[in-house]
Protein backbone atom coordinates (compact mmCIF):
# COMPACT_ATOMS: atom_id res chain seq x y z
CA UNK A 1 0.00 0.00 0.00
CA UNK A 2 1.77 3.12 -1.14
CA UNK A 3 2.50 5.52 1.87
CA UNK A 4 1.38 9.18 2.01
CA UNK A 5 3.78 12.37 0.81
CA UNK A 6 5.63 13.61 3.41
CA UNK A 7 4.06 17.02 3.45
CA UNK A 8 0.65 15.72 3.58
CA UNK A 9 -1.11 18.13 6.40
CA UNK A 10 1.18 20.84 5.43
CA UNK A 11 -0.89 24.69 4.15
CA UNK A 12 0.59 26.92 2.14
CA UNK A 13 0.02 29.96 0.49
CA UNK A 14 1.93 31.01 -1.97
CA UNK A 15 2.43 34.75 -3.11
CA UNK A 16 5.23 34.26 -5.56
CA UNK A 17 5.28 35.42 -9.42
CA UNK A 18 7.66 34.15 -12.56
CA UNK A 19 9.94 31.55 -11.00
CA UNK A 20 11.94 31.39 -8.10
CA UNK A 21 9.09 31.55 -5.55
CA UNK A 22 6.76 29.52 -7.70
CA UNK A 23 8.95 26.87 -8.15
CA UNK A 24 9.97 26.53 -4.29
CA UNK A 25 6.35 26.18 -3.66
CA UNK A 26 6.27 23.59 -6.37
CA UNK A 27 8.08 21.67 -4.50
CA UNK A 28 6.31 21.86 -1.55
CA UNK A 29 3.07 20.60 -3.31
CA UNK A 30 4.85 18.10 -5.28
CA UNK A 31 5.62 16.42 -1.71
CA UNK A 32 2.34 16.55 -1.22
CA UNK A 33 1.34 20.11 0.73
CA UNK A 34 -2.21 21.92 -0.05
CA UNK A 35 -0.50 25.11 -1.95
CA UNK A 36 -3.19 27.90 -2.57
CA UNK A 37 -1.68 30.18 -5.21
CA UNK A 38 -2.76 34.03 -4.23
CA UNK A 39 -3.11 35.77 -7.49
CA UNK A 40 -3.98 39.68 -8.60
CA UNK A 41 -7.23 39.76 -9.81
CA UNK A 42 -7.73 39.68 -13.68
CA UNK A 43 -4.05 39.84 -14.05
CA UNK A 44 -2.73 36.94 -11.70
CA UNK A 45 1.21 35.81 -12.18
CA UNK A 46 3.20 37.55 -15.15
CA UNK A 47 4.32 34.37 -15.74
CA UNK A 48 0.81 33.64 -17.27
CA UNK A 49 1.81 35.65 -20.39
CA UNK A 50 4.84 33.54 -20.86
CA UNK A 51 5.15 31.36 -24.09
CA UNK A 52 4.96 28.70 -25.37
CA UNK A 53 1.36 28.28 -25.58
CA UNK A 54 -0.98 25.17 -25.96
CA UNK A 55 -4.50 26.17 -26.61
CA UNK A 56 -4.12 29.52 -25.41
CA UNK A 57 -2.39 28.71 -22.20
CA UNK A 58 1.05 29.56 -20.89
CA UNK A 59 3.50 25.83 -20.50
CA UNK A 60 6.20 28.15 -18.23
CA UNK A 61 2.94 28.74 -15.77
CA UNK A 62 1.57 25.39 -15.97
CA UNK A 63 5.64 23.75 -14.97
CA UNK A 64 5.93 26.29 -12.36
CA UNK A 65 2.75 26.30 -10.77
CA UNK A 66 0.89 22.46 -10.91
CA UNK A 67 -0.03 21.09 -8.22
CA UNK A 68 -1.51 24.00 -6.53
CA UNK A 69 -4.91 25.48 -5.99
CA UNK A 70 -5.62 28.94 -7.25
CA UNK A 71 -7.54 31.92 -5.93
CA UNK A 72 -7.33 35.66 -6.16
CA UNK A 73 -6.91 38.30 -3.45
CA UNK A 74 -6.68 42.11 -3.77
CA UNK A 75 -4.33 43.18 -1.24
CA UNK A 76 -5.00 46.90 -1.19
CA UNK A 77 -8.96 46.03 -0.67
CA UNK A 78 -9.57 45.30 3.24
CA UNK A 79 -12.12 42.58 2.65
CA UNK A 80 -9.35 40.89 1.12
CA UNK A 81 -6.84 41.34 3.92
CA UNK A 82 -9.44 40.48 6.32
CA UNK A 83 -9.45 37.02 4.54
CA UNK A 84 -5.65 36.68 3.68
CA UNK A 85 -5.39 36.83 7.78
CA UNK A 86 -8.09 33.96 8.18
CA UNK A 87 -6.55 32.30 5.57
CA UNK A 88 -2.71 32.91 7.39
CA UNK A 89 -4.84 31.43 11.09
CA UNK A 90 -5.36 28.13 9.17
CA UNK A 91 -1.93 27.84 7.15
CA UNK A 92 1.64 26.48 7.98
CA UNK A 93 4.05 28.60 5.30
CA UNK A 94 3.53 31.67 3.58
CA UNK A 95 5.95 32.06 1.10
CA UNK A 96 6.58 35.43 -0.79
CA UNK A 97 9.21 37.09 -3.68
CA UNK A 98 8.13 40.82 -4.14
CA UNK A 99 10.86 43.48 -4.03
CA UNK A 100 12.07 43.83 0.22
CA UNK A 101 9.54 46.31 1.59
CA UNK A 102 6.61 45.96 -0.24
CA UNK A 103 5.09 42.71 2.09
CA UNK A 104 5.26 45.05 4.33
CA UNK A 105 3.72 48.09 2.65
CA UNK A 106 0.62 45.79 2.07
CA UNK A 107 0.36 44.53 5.58
CA UNK A 108 1.61 40.63 4.94
CA UNK A 109 5.17 40.77 6.43
CA UNK A 110 6.52 38.14 8.50
CA UNK A 111 6.10 40.91 12.02
CA UNK A 112 2.43 41.31 10.57
CA UNK A 113 1.34 37.73 10.05
CA UNK A 114 3.50 36.31 13.25
CA UNK A 115 1.11 38.12 15.62
CA UNK A 116 -1.89 36.54 13.81
CA UNK A 117 -0.30 32.92 13.65
CA UNK A 118 2.53 32.79 16.11
CA UNK A 119 3.55 29.13 14.25
CA UNK A 120 3.63 30.50 10.86
CA UNK A 121 6.47 29.72 8.40
CA UNK A 122 7.72 32.94 6.36
CA UNK A 123 9.68 32.46 3.29
CA UNK A 124 11.18 35.61 1.60
CA UNK A 125 13.28 35.06 -1.78
CA UNK A 126 14.54 38.23 -3.42
CA UNK A 127 17.49 39.08 -5.72
CA UNK A 128 19.82 40.29 -2.66
CA UNK A 129 18.38 39.30 0.28
CA UNK A 130 16.78 41.20 2.85
CA UNK A 131 19.82 42.92 4.25
CA UNK A 132 22.55 44.23 3.20
CA UNK A 133 23.42 47.47 0.68
CA UNK A 134 22.19 45.53 -2.22
CA UNK A 135 18.84 44.36 -0.63
CA UNK A 136 16.66 47.18 -2.36
CA UNK A 137 17.67 46.20 -5.85
CA UNK A 138 16.01 44.41 -8.22
CA UNK A 139 17.08 41.26 -8.77
CA UNK A 140 17.04 38.94 -11.77
CA UNK A 141 18.57 35.55 -12.72
CA UNK A 142 21.01 36.90 -15.10
CA UNK A 143 22.18 39.75 -12.64
CA UNK A 144 22.52 37.01 -10.22
CA UNK A 145 24.49 34.81 -12.03
CA UNK A 146 26.93 37.79 -13.27
CA UNK A 147 27.50 38.97 -9.76
CA UNK A 148 28.12 35.49 -7.93
CA UNK A 149 30.94 35.16 -10.12
CA UNK A 150 29.52 31.80 -12.22
CA UNK A 151 29.86 33.61 -15.34
CA UNK A 152 32.74 34.15 -14.88
CA UNK A 153 33.80 30.63 -14.68
CA UNK A 154 31.42 29.63 -17.69
CA UNK A 155 32.35 29.11 -21.45
CA UNK A 156 35.28 28.75 -23.28
CA UNK A 157 38.59 30.73 -21.89
CA UNK A 158 38.38 32.29 -26.20
CA UNK A 159 35.17 33.50 -25.50
CA UNK A 160 33.12 36.46 -23.53
CA UNK A 161 31.73 34.49 -20.33
CA UNK A 162 28.18 32.73 -20.55
CA UNK A 163 25.37 32.54 -18.90
CA UNK A 164 24.29 28.73 -18.16
CA UNK A 165 21.75 27.78 -20.48
CA UNK A 166 18.71 26.97 -17.17
CA UNK A 167 17.88 29.62 -14.99
CA UNK A 168 20.17 28.36 -12.26
CA UNK A 169 20.23 31.44 -9.78
CA UNK A 170 16.06 31.42 -9.65
CA UNK A 171 16.11 27.49 -9.84
CA UNK A 172 18.82 26.88 -6.95
CA UNK A 173 17.05 29.58 -5.32
CA UNK A 174 13.55 28.22 -5.38
CA UNK A 175 15.38 25.02 -3.71
CA UNK A 176 16.92 26.57 -0.90
CA UNK A 177 13.90 28.22 0.29
CA UNK A 178 12.22 25.15 0.46
CA UNK A 179 14.75 23.26 2.01
CA UNK A 180 14.92 26.56 4.84
CA UNK A 181 11.12 25.66 4.99
CA UNK A 182 11.08 22.61 5.78
CA UNK A 183 13.91 22.32 8.33
CA UNK A 184 11.80 25.22 9.80
CA UNK A 185 9.08 22.77 9.72
CA UNK A 186 10.64 20.53 11.73
CA UNK A 187 11.93 22.80 13.99
CA UNK A 188 8.45 24.10 14.96
CA UNK A 189 7.69 20.42 15.76
CA UNK A 190 10.41 21.20 18.84
CA UNK A 191 9.83 24.75 19.35
CA UNK A 192 6.02 25.17 18.83
CA UNK A 193 7.32 28.42 17.00
CA UNK A 194 7.15 29.76 13.60
CA UNK A 195 10.04 31.31 11.46
CA UNK A 196 11.72 33.34 8.76
CA UNK A 197 13.46 32.02 5.81
CA UNK A 198 15.12 34.82 4.08
CA UNK A 199 17.17 33.30 0.90
CA UNK A 200 18.27 35.36 -2.28
CA UNK A 201 19.39 34.57 -5.51
CA UNK A 202 23.03 35.97 -5.38
CA UNK A 203 23.58 34.04 -2.26
CA UNK A 204 22.41 31.04 -3.92
CA UNK A 205 24.72 31.25 -7.04
CA UNK A 206 27.98 32.19 -4.41
CA UNK A 207 26.98 28.91 -2.92
CA UNK A 208 26.47 27.19 -6.15
CA UNK A 209 30.16 28.24 -7.29
CA UNK A 210 31.29 25.68 -4.66
CA UNK A 211 34.81 24.51 -5.03
CA UNK A 212 35.46 27.63 -6.86
CA UNK A 213 35.32 29.71 -4.19
CA UNK A 214 37.95 27.88 -1.74
CA UNK A 215 40.53 27.61 -4.90
CA UNK A 216 40.69 31.14 -4.32
CA UNK A 217 40.20 31.64 -0.64
CA UNK A 218 42.66 28.79 0.29
CA UNK A 219 44.22 28.28 -3.24
CA UNK A 220 44.91 31.96 -4.02
CA UNK A 221 43.90 30.83 -7.75
CA UNK A 222 41.49 32.98 -9.44
CA UNK A 223 39.15 30.64 -11.24
CA UNK A 224 38.99 31.31 -15.21
CA UNK A 225 36.72 29.47 -18.01
CA UNK A 226 37.70 26.06 -19.11
CA UNK A 227 34.79 25.10 -21.52
CA UNK A 228 33.03 21.80 -20.66
CA UNK A 229 36.23 20.08 -19.18
CA UNK A 230 37.18 20.09 -15.19
CA UNK A 231 39.50 22.39 -14.19
CA UNK A 232 41.49 20.55 -11.93
CA UNK A 233 40.90 16.66 -13.52
CA UNK A 234 42.12 14.93 -16.98
CA UNK A 235 40.25 13.67 -18.76
CA UNK A 236 36.89 15.15 -17.75
CA UNK A 237 35.41 16.67 -20.81
CA UNK A 238 33.30 16.22 -24.11
CA UNK A 239 35.34 14.71 -26.89
CA UNK A 240 34.27 14.04 -30.43
CA UNK A 241 33.80 10.55 -31.72
CA UNK A 242 32.54 9.89 -35.31
CA UNK A 243 29.08 10.48 -35.13
CA UNK A 244 28.70 13.43 -32.09
CA UNK A 245 30.08 14.26 -28.94
CA UNK A 246 30.93 11.51 -25.66
CA UNK A 247 31.76 12.97 -22.34
CA UNK A 248 34.13 10.70 -20.13
CA UNK A 249 34.93 11.56 -16.85
CA UNK A 250 37.93 10.16 -14.90
CA UNK A 251 38.14 10.89 -11.44
CA UNK A 252 41.11 8.64 -10.30
CA UNK A 253 44.37 6.51 -11.31
CA UNK A 254 42.43 2.85 -11.46
CA UNK A 255 39.77 4.32 -14.14
CA UNK A 256 42.70 5.98 -15.85
CA UNK A 257 44.01 2.50 -16.49
CA UNK A 258 41.49 0.88 -17.56
CA UNK A 259 41.02 3.72 -20.40
CA UNK A 260 44.67 3.43 -21.46
CA UNK A 261 44.00 -0.22 -21.76
CA UNK A 262 40.95 0.04 -23.43
CA UNK A 263 42.46 2.69 -25.86
CA UNK A 264 45.42 0.28 -26.38
CA UNK A 265 47.93 3.20 -25.00
CA UNK A 266 49.35 1.67 -21.78
CA UNK A 267 52.75 3.45 -23.00
CA UNK A 268 51.21 7.00 -22.23
CA UNK A 269 50.52 5.42 -18.84
CA UNK A 270 54.27 6.40 -17.55
CA UNK A 271 54.33 9.70 -19.77
CA UNK A 272 55.50 12.34 -17.74
CA UNK A 273 53.03 14.69 -19.59
CA UNK A 274 49.64 12.46 -18.29
CA UNK A 275 51.36 10.09 -14.70
CA UNK A 276 48.99 11.97 -12.27
CA UNK A 277 45.67 13.49 -12.42
CA UNK A 278 47.55 16.89 -12.54
CA UNK A 279 49.83 16.11 -15.01
CA UNK A 280 47.12 15.39 -17.21
CA UNK A 281 45.20 18.42 -16.43
CA UNK A 282 48.47 20.58 -17.13
CA UNK A 283 48.30 18.82 -20.53
CA UNK A 284 44.80 18.30 -21.43
CA UNK A 285 45.02 19.90 -24.85
CA UNK A 286 47.46 17.09 -26.08
CA UNK A 287 45.19 14.45 -23.88
CA UNK A 288 42.21 15.41 -25.31
CA UNK A 289 43.98 15.16 -29.09
CA UNK A 290 44.93 11.45 -28.25
CA UNK A 291 41.48 10.80 -27.08
CA UNK A 292 40.01 12.18 -29.73
CA UNK A 293 42.47 10.08 -32.36
CA UNK A 294 40.88 7.18 -30.44
CA UNK A 295 37.35 7.89 -31.11
CA UNK A 296 37.54 9.57 -34.93
CA UNK A 297 36.38 5.99 -36.07
CA UNK A 298 33.46 5.09 -33.22
CA UNK A 299 30.44 5.82 -33.06
CA UNK A 300 29.19 7.57 -29.79
CA UNK A 301 27.27 4.45 -29.05
CA UNK A 302 29.78 2.26 -29.41
CA UNK A 303 31.96 4.49 -27.64
CA UNK A 304 30.20 4.75 -24.34
CA UNK A 305 29.07 1.06 -24.57
CA UNK A 306 33.19 -0.09 -24.86
CA UNK A 307 33.90 2.33 -21.40
CA UNK A 308 30.65 1.26 -19.95
CA UNK A 309 31.91 -2.44 -20.23
CA UNK A 310 35.05 -1.51 -18.47
CA UNK A 311 33.59 0.90 -15.36
CA UNK A 312 34.93 3.56 -17.16
CA UNK A 313 32.18 6.79 -16.57
CA UNK A 314 31.01 7.92 -20.10
CA UNK A 315 28.03 8.76 -21.55
CA UNK A 316 26.36 10.20 -25.09
CA UNK A 317 26.02 13.95 -25.13
CA UNK A 318 22.26 14.41 -25.45
CA UNK A 319 20.35 17.49 -26.74
CA UNK A 320 16.66 18.23 -25.11
CA UNK A 321 14.73 15.99 -27.08
CA UNK A 322 17.41 13.23 -26.41
CA UNK A 323 17.02 13.33 -22.96
CA UNK A 324 13.19 13.73 -22.94
CA UNK A 325 13.39 10.24 -24.64
CA UNK A 326 15.86 8.78 -22.62
CA UNK A 327 14.62 5.40 -21.06
CA UNK A 328 16.41 6.28 -17.50
CA UNK A 329 14.37 9.84 -17.70
CA UNK A 330 10.92 7.41 -18.77
CA UNK A 331 11.74 4.82 -15.62
CA UNK A 332 12.27 7.57 -13.37
CA UNK A 333 9.16 9.63 -14.20
CA UNK A 334 10.77 12.64 -14.62
CA UNK A 335 8.65 13.50 -17.63
CA UNK A 336 5.21 13.46 -16.26
CA UNK A 337 2.23 14.36 -17.65
CA UNK A 338 -0.62 16.63 -16.25
CA UNK A 339 -4.29 17.44 -17.60
CA UNK A 340 -5.07 20.98 -18.12
CA UNK A 341 -8.67 22.29 -18.81
CA UNK A 342 -7.71 23.78 -21.26
CA UNK A 343 -4.57 22.91 -22.89
CA UNK A 344 -5.49 19.46 -22.19
CA UNK A 345 -2.58 16.88 -22.05
CA UNK A 346 0.69 18.65 -21.27
CA UNK A 347 3.87 17.01 -20.55
CA UNK A 348 6.12 18.57 -18.16
CA UNK A 349 9.53 17.52 -15.84
CA UNK A 350 9.07 15.92 -12.64
CA UNK A 351 10.58 16.15 -9.25
CA UNK A 352 13.94 14.53 -8.66
CA UNK A 353 12.91 13.83 -4.65
CA UNK A 354 11.56 9.81 -4.82
CA UNK A 355 10.78 8.12 -1.56
CA UNK A 356 10.19 4.27 -1.35
CA UNK A 357 6.28 3.43 -1.39
CA UNK A 358 5.01 7.03 -2.65
CA UNK A 359 4.06 7.86 -6.25
CA UNK A 360 5.95 9.91 -7.70
CA UNK A 361 3.92 10.38 -11.15
CA UNK A 362 0.45 11.68 -9.67
CA UNK A 363 0.47 15.14 -10.76
CA UNK A 364 -2.36 17.94 -10.65
CA UNK A 365 -2.58 20.42 -13.29
CA UNK A 366 -2.13 24.29 -12.78
CA UNK A 367 -4.90 26.36 -11.83
CA UNK A 368 -7.08 28.66 -13.91
CA UNK A 369 -7.25 31.96 -12.05
CA UNK A 370 -9.35 32.17 -9.25
CA UNK A 371 -10.86 28.96 -10.34
CA UNK A 372 -10.78 27.89 -6.45
CA UNK A 373 -12.30 31.00 -4.45
CA UNK A 374 -14.89 29.81 -3.76
CA UNK A 375 -14.26 26.13 -2.85
CA UNK A 376 -11.07 28.05 -0.71
CA UNK A 377 -12.84 30.40 0.97
CA UNK A 378 -15.93 28.54 1.50
CA UNK A 379 -13.99 25.92 3.46
CA UNK A 380 -11.45 27.95 5.20
CA UNK A 381 -13.31 31.23 5.95
CA UNK A 382 -17.02 30.17 5.95
CA UNK A 383 -17.67 32.33 2.97
CA UNK A 384 -21.12 31.48 0.95
CA UNK A 385 -20.64 31.13 -3.10
CA UNK A 386 -22.71 34.41 -3.23
CA UNK A 387 -20.28 36.49 -1.24
CA UNK A 388 -17.65 35.07 -3.34
CA UNK A 389 -18.64 36.38 -6.47
CA UNK A 390 -20.36 39.59 -4.64
CA UNK A 391 -16.44 40.22 -4.02
CA UNK A 392 -15.22 38.76 -6.81
CA UNK A 393 -17.37 41.50 -8.90
CA UNK A 394 -16.51 44.61 -6.53
CA UNK A 395 -12.67 43.84 -7.29
CA UNK A 396 -11.93 42.03 -4.06
CA UNK A 397 -10.74 39.05 -5.58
Amino acid sequence: MAKGKPLQGVRVLDLTRVLAGPFCAAQLGDLGAEVIKVERPKYGDDSRFFGPYKNGESSYYMLMNRNKKGITLNFKSEKALKIFYELVRKSDVVVENFKPGVAAHLKIDYETLKEINPRLIYASISGFGQYGPYAPRPGYDIVAQAMGGLMSITGYPDAPPARVGSSIADVSAGLYAATGIMAALYAREKTEMGSYVDVSLLDSVFAFCETNIVRYTIGGVIPKRVGARHPLSAPFDIYRAKDGYVVIAVANERIMDRLWALMGRMDLKEDPRFKTDADRSKNDVALKAIIEDWLKDTTVAEAVAAMLEKSIPASPLQNIPQACADEQIAARHMLVTIEHPRAGKVQITGNPMKFAGVPDNDYKSSPELGADNEAVLGELCGCSPEEVRAMEEAGDL
